[in-house]
């Protein structure tokens, strides 16, 4: 082995090596943390939509899953992630000369309490919204529905993971 390609191999290694574990998705995870729990989410809001607390309750799984290499347990877990859907709000927000809604603003907010047996320092509980807001004159059914629940899973799971693991 040449000098060159000895020198080109040191320097790598010790790149890598310096880097520690580096997450893509910016979790800063306690090498000791192996395990995250997700209690079920229950919907508490005063208008119920059926389905909404386990579809929730998966999307949050989900992304720690695809986010992390911790293993998901069903108790007991090193990081537990437990809450509520507390609100569930269809509203409008602007209006046309005729008085009806031009916009309407689909709303849902979740209470997270977050557990960490590594770092109780990071524990919290803390409340999460997001909307989406649609045509006045569609009604929320069928796949607008579905896109509008999903854009907004997509934005609370994503907070809360920032909040809890990226601590952003």
């Amino acid at each position: 082995m040449t000098l060159k390609h000895f020198l080109i191999l040191l320097v790598t290694s010790v790149s890598l090596t310096a880097c520690g574990s580096y997450s893509f998705t910016g979790a800063k995870v306690n090498p000791n943390t192996k395990t995250f729990q997700v209690n079920y989410f229950q919907n508490n809001s005063a208008l119920i939509e059926p389905g909404l607390d386990l579809d929730f309750t998966n999307a949050l799984t989900d992304l720690l899953i695809n986010q992390t290499n911790l293993d998901n347990v069903k108790s007991n877990g090193d990081l537990v992630y437990e809450g509520e859907i507390v609100e569930y709000r269809i509203s409008p927000t602007t209006a046309t000369a005729d008085d009806t809604a031009a916009q309407n603003r689909l709303t849902i907010s979740v209470n997270v309490r977050f557990y960490n047996k590594q770092d109780e320092e990071s524990e919290f509980e803390k409340r999460f919204s997001f909307f989406y807001d649609y045509d006045g004159t569609s009604q929320l059914i069928g796949s607008l529905k579905t896109t509008a629940i999903e854009e907004i899973f997509d934005q609370i799971t994503q907070d809360i993971f920032n909040a809890s693991l990226a601590q952003w």
